[in-house]
């Protein structure tokens, strides 16, 4: 593995979201000086909030697989769960998703594989559920042959695929998995129920890729969101990062909120010389011995003064309503869940719609939507207002991006918010169009102002050339002390990924492997 050469005690990491976070709490625990650089007045990046409505707002994510990577992330500064202020207190959803089809039906998605069955033969009929057992033995063997070999490990080139006993083997067996073959059709070959497949596929959205086109390698994210199952932090996806960072501080970490860093000091105008400070909007100069950048890629490539930014094929962005709606209204819509995904008719459709190359992206003409009611889950997330009992309402409706439409969202913006209520209106939420208070509404154009590429907040998409050993590396240059996390690098998008990014960037930095991690001989 390549790591940075010369001194690394003195570390400077850009952003405070979870991948800086995460490096920084890793880098942190060897006992180097460490010190985050965040531009907003609080850290947390995708998973960060929003108050000016009165009430804390979850800005980004709203789905947490795989939450022992912030708990191992904590321990690398001796913290836990309930040290941290606030403490990170994570409730299990149960189920994990409530999902709702065109012709009346519904499917929970439980993690417990009896209760799973159970409900897929309630709905589908036994045999269905025998399939079923068969679709969560073959997500679990991509997952396991996937996750610790190629999705928590550093590498240099594409050679170091064989480069280890243990990858070859690893590679071996998502090869006979079908691991490189198409989601959509692997997960196809096991069940049959079309409505089913939308349950195991609609996660290569995350991936920014239809799921007939998208690697079946990328069914490590339905199983992590059907298997491993999802948890929520009490007070809000927030906590996490606020957590995290009041770890990395009580450890002796220096956190600066309101940095806005705005150019390299380098050791010399060649590209690869060493980065020895960076400067901020606001006059200040940070030294370092290295450099951990974790802004969206723009952002980099402009630090970097990049000549020739390599061309990417950017994902699928979304438009969020957040928001409150009174407890009087939600009462007429059913059993309560924390997160509903509304499936229109349309399937293959969408994702043209979404997916399409430059300028020929369309908004879904048949949505399928993500509701989120948090307060299910954390009753202390509810509020009252004028005198009446609310609770948070999000809906995320998935949209093309700025390159592949062009859309002026600022003029869109509201007539479009209208169109998806209505749309859930005539779906059985009754009320949702008149009762249902917007504060704030996110579109691709809140993500572009944000310095994400083409407007998504998604980043590049993980089709073959921009996967795995073949992503933007996490390495700037073989010389330089400027390492990269986040989303834009390698492993990818989501939650888990970019926790993993940070440690990764921090083992490029330390050269060497934390505790808890599997041996690796890259």
């Amino acid at each position: 593995m390549r790591t940075v050469r010369g001194a690394t005690d003195h570390i400077v990491v850009v952003g405070a979201g979870l991948a800086g976070l995460s490096a920084a709490l890793y880098l942190r625990g060897t006992g180097r000086d460490v010190t985050v650089l965040e531009r907003d007045d609080r850290p947390g990046g995708r998973v960060g909030v929003y108050d000016d409505a009165g009430y804390p707002i979850d800005n980004g994510a709203t789905v947490l697989t795989m939450p022992e990577l912030v708990r191992d992330a904590l321990a690398a500064v001796g913290a836990d769960t309930e040290s941290t202020t606030p403490p990170l207190r994570l409730h299990r959803l149960e189920p994990a998703y409530h999902a709702r089809f065109a012709d009346g039906s519904t499917i929970d998605v439980h993690s417990d594989p009896e209760k799973m069955a159970a409900e897929v033969a309630r709905v589908c009929g036994p045999g269905e559920a025998q399939r079923y057992r068969r679709l969560r033995r073959w997500l679990a063997r991509v997952f396991d042959a996937e996750f610790d070999t190629f999705i928590d490990a550093n590498f240099d080139s594409p050679l170091d695929l064989l480069s280890t006993r243990r990858s070859a083997a690893d590679l071996a067996r998502l090869v006979a998995a079908g691991g490189f073959g198409r989601l959509g059709g692997q997960v196809a070959r096991r069940i049959s129920d079309p409505r089913l497949r939308r349950v195991f596929t609609f996660q290569a959205l995350y991936a920014g890729v239809a799921p007939a086109k998208a690697l079946a390698v990328y069914g490590a994210i339905a199983h992590m969101d059907t298997s491993l199952g999802v948890s929520f932090p009490e007070g809000g996806m927030h906590t996490i990062a606020a957590s995290m960072a009041d770890a990395f501080t009580t450890a002796g970490g220096r956190l600066h909120l309101g940095a806005d860093v705005v150019r390299i000091e380098r050791d010399s105008a060649r590209a690869d010389a060493r980065a020895r400070a960076v400067h901020t909007a606001d006059g200040r100069v940070f030294a370092c011995d290295a450099l951990v950048l974790t802004p969206d890629l723009p952002v980099v490539d402009r630090l970097l003064a990049t000549r020739r930014p390599r061309r990417l094929r950017i994902s699928p962005s979304a438009v969020v309503l957040h928001g409150t709606v009174p407890r009087s209204t939600t009462a007429r819509w059913g059993a309560p869940h924390h997160h509903t995904i509304d499936f229109g008719d349309a399937w293959e459709r969408t994702f043209t719609e979404i997916t399409a190359p430059r300028g020929r992206g369309r908004l879904m003409s048949d949505p399928s939507l993500l509701i989120t009611r948090p307060a299910v889950t954390d009753p202390g997330l509810a509020i009252v207002r004028d005198g009446v009992d609310h609770e948070p309402l999000s809906v995320l409706a998935p949209c093309p991006n700025l390159d592949s439409a062009p859309l002026d969202w600022t003029a869109l913006g509201g007539a479009y918010r209208t169109e998806l209520l209505q749309t859930l209106e005539s779906r059985g939420y009754p009320g949702i169009t008149t009762d249902y208070r917007v504060d704030h509404i996110d579109t691709p154009a809140t993500w572009a102002r944000q310095g994400m590429a083409a407007g998504s907040p998604f980043a590049p998409a993980h089709v073959f050339r921009q996967t795995g050993p073949f992503r933007r590396r996490n390495m700037a240059s073989r010389t330089t002390n400027i390492v990269l996390a986040g989303s834009g690098t390698t492993p990818g998008v989501g939650v888990p990924t970019v926790l993993v990014s940070g440690k990764l960037a921090a083992q490029r930095i330390c050269g060497q492997a934390f505790a808890g991690d599997s041996p690796t001989t890259h």
